[in-house]
């Protein structure tokens, strides 16, 4: 397999010299070529890197380069073996990278059009506002020790995760993110999905990380906030009923016991600077700092 690849890819060297002779105008298709390929190579290794699968990728590596050096070294039991294992491993990677190849693909199929038209800034303000409307209700309920669960999709949708819930397609208020994780109401059970700006579903059923993925003090919230970090691009607000501590389930990691602060700069950078770009190159946006929520609306904390 591996003399196969090598023959293939002298093979495309060859015919790309005898192109040039022929037609040096083709030098520019080189380069882009060559760029593109090394752009794609460039992502997928950023990507894998995010991931668990990059002491995999590595292993990898090291088994293909151990393979040619026992060809070169006439290693010929061992070369033998390792030439067969890497050439059913082309099977077992897509068994074991099922997961990040899906996200890859889905990554891909994402709609960036009104991004590239700058159709965005309204949807840009909106979405900064909900970030904060989203930390004032995580911070409330860590103060009354209100267990929560709060996913916010982003590029990857998650509608297989919101099917499982209650339908609301209700605004994004602190008042009402705090009443659904009141305890004892219809709907504290499970997690609430915010997608294209609205309270999506409630009591949202979510995938569960494997015991070995988190630490075993850590309750049925976590493990379910980092288990739809891994099978997508969400991002889970998590509120422990124990302690009132906030974490943050992000690339199938935990960012355990953030303050408010914190809070609210992670999800600007990975919700709206990611989305939107560089906001710091834009005009400033209204925020709700230094403001109160009464009433469902936002009001100066001030003397009138």
């Amino acid at each position: 397999m591996i003399e196969d690849f090598r023959n293939n890819i002298f093979s495309v060297v060859t015919d790309y010299i005898n192109t040039l002779y022929e037609n040096p105008i083709r030098l520019i298709t080189l380069i882009i070529d060559i760029a593109i390929v090394v752009f794609l190579a460039y992502k997928m290794i950023k990507i894998v890197k995010k991931t668990r699968a990059w002491q995999l990728f590595k292993g990898i590596v090291f088994l293909i380069l151990f393979t040619w050096i026992s060809e070169k070294c006439q290693l010929n039991i061992l070369h033998y073996i390792l030439n067969a294992i890497v050439s059913w491993g082309v099977l077992a990677l897509i068994v074991i990278f099922q997961p990040e190849i899906r996200r890859v693909l889905e990554q891909l199929g994402t709609n960036k059009f009104t991004r590239f038209f700058g159709m965005d800034k309204d949807i840009e303000a909106k979405t900064r506002e909900d970030v904060y409307k989203i930390v004032i209700a995580a911070t409330e309920m860590s103060k009354q020790k209100i267990g929560a669960l709060i996913v916010i999709e982003r590029d990857i949708e998650i509608k297989d995760i919101i099917n499982t819930g209650i339908i609301m397609d209700a605004e994004v208020s602190p008042q009402l993110i705090t009443n659904i994780f009141t305890p004892k109401t219809p709907l504290h059970d499970g997690a609430i999905v915010i997608s294209n700006n609205k309270i999506a579903a409630a009591a949202c059923m979510l995938p569960l990380a494997s015991d070995n993925d988190i630490a075993k003090e850590l309750g049925t919230r976590h493990r379910a906030g980092i288990g739809i970090s891994k099978e997508s691009d969400a991002i889970a607000v998590i509120v422990s009923e124990e302690t009132g501590k906030i974490s943050v389930a992000k690339d199938g990691t935990l960012i355990a016991d953030v303050r408010e602060d914190v809070l609210k700069k992670i999800l600007i950078s990975n919700i709206v600077t990611k989305r939107f770009g560089d906001t710091k190159k834009r005009p400033p946006l209204p925020t709700l700092k230094n403001k109160k929520i009464e009433n469902n609306e936002v009001i100066n904390n001030k003397e009138k």
